[in-house]
């Protein structure tokens, strides 16, 4: 099989056509539902599962739900009314701030900033949680450190322990697991279904919350590597605010980006590392066509087969005796 950076290309009106006929069967048919709800983070993923949601049931059958807390961007909130606003759709937005804070959200992983830096102060500091450095320069372990911003700017940066690391994810995912249950709260009460964001590149390496963002009723995007999510955004004329904006969790008080906070490695070099190894391409035509040296390829390989090999579960139905 031939590999070059032309293998992720796609006909951006064949895709459209093809992902809306999918969603339409998929839930008009299969699920019989009468429209679909979608949660509008600001980003380019939910933007393009948006505009192909309306392509395929017609704006008056989409609901956009808007799902900020107090750690949220504010520019997350701004351009998910922005995109809401040029596709026409209705908007429900609910502040889920008190919701987290009775789980104790910010309260848990508050305890766990403190127990490594004594002095931080919640109300001053911010903080993030950061995998030590790009695939790309250095070989490293998936060990991720805690970095906390003082007001003056400066940074301060400790490795987690496992446990300090565990306690922060729980109750982080909280945020996303409480956004699932407002999306299907909307979607019942109008017999909709709940459209999710998640794309390939994601799903491979299992960045998504089970039964959080990964808790929904079908998958539009699931097949497509994060490179031609941003092709079909320009093909749909997504805002160009949205399509330049640098992919985030949104899910701590400094910002982060995706790459920096999981995946390692850049989407323009990840994106056609994924498809390769699926295809079973030679390391060295990988390393040719993605100017890697073969230490790269192999930092690279390396991490991608253990992330997919850990979260393989996230696709999967819950085990079951077979009778």
């Amino acid at each position: 099989m031939e590999f070059s950076r032309d293998v992720l290309k796609i006909n951006s009106n064949k895709e459209t056509e093809r992902i809306s006929s999918f969603i339409r069967e998929t839930i008009l048919k299969d699920q019989r539902k009468k429209g679909a709800v979608i949660g509008l983070s600001g980003g380019i993923d939910s933007a393009v599962s948006a505009a192909l949601c309306v392509r395929a049931l017609g704006l008056e059958n989409v609901l956009g739900v808007i799902l900020p807390e107090k750690e949220s961007r504010d520019i997350s909130e701004k351009y998910a009314f922005l995109f809401a606003e040029q596709l026409g759709i209705r908007i429900e937005k609910v502040d889920i701030t008190t919701t987290l804070e009775q789980f104790g959200v910010y309260e848990k992983r508050h305890q766990v900033v403190k127990r490594n830096f004594p002095d931080f102060d919640a109300s001053t500091w911010k903080f993030k949680i950061v995998l030590p450095g790009s695939l790309l320069e250095k070989d490293r372990l998936n060990v991720f450190s805690l970095v906390v911003q003082l007001p003056d700017g400066s940074e301060q940066r400790k490795r987690l322990n496992s446990q300090d690391f565990f306690e922060i994810v729980a109750a982080s995912n909280i945020k996303q697991r409480t956004r699932m249950v407002c999306l299907y709260y909307f979607a019942e009460r109008k017999n909709y279904a709940e459209v999710g964001t998640t794309n390939r590149t994601e799903a491979h390496q299992g960045f998504f919350v089970k039964y959080g963002d990964g808790g929904v009723d079908l998958e539009p995007l699931a097949h497509l590597y994060k490179s031609q999510i941003y092709a079909l955004a320009e093909y749909l004329n997504i805002p160009e605010e949205i399509r330049q904006r640098t992919p985030s969790p949104d899910t701590y008080t400094a910002e982060v980006s995706d790459t920096e906070f999981f995946f390692g490695v850049p989407f323009d070099i990840l994106d056609y590392f994924l498809w390769a190894n699926k295809n079973n391409i030679p390391g060295a035509k990988i390393c040719e066509v993605l100017s890697l040296s073969e230490q790269q390829y192999r930092r690279i390989k390396r991490d991608i087969d253990q992330k997919s090999r850990i979260t393989r579960h996230f696709l999967q139905t819950p085990p079951q005796i077979r009778c």
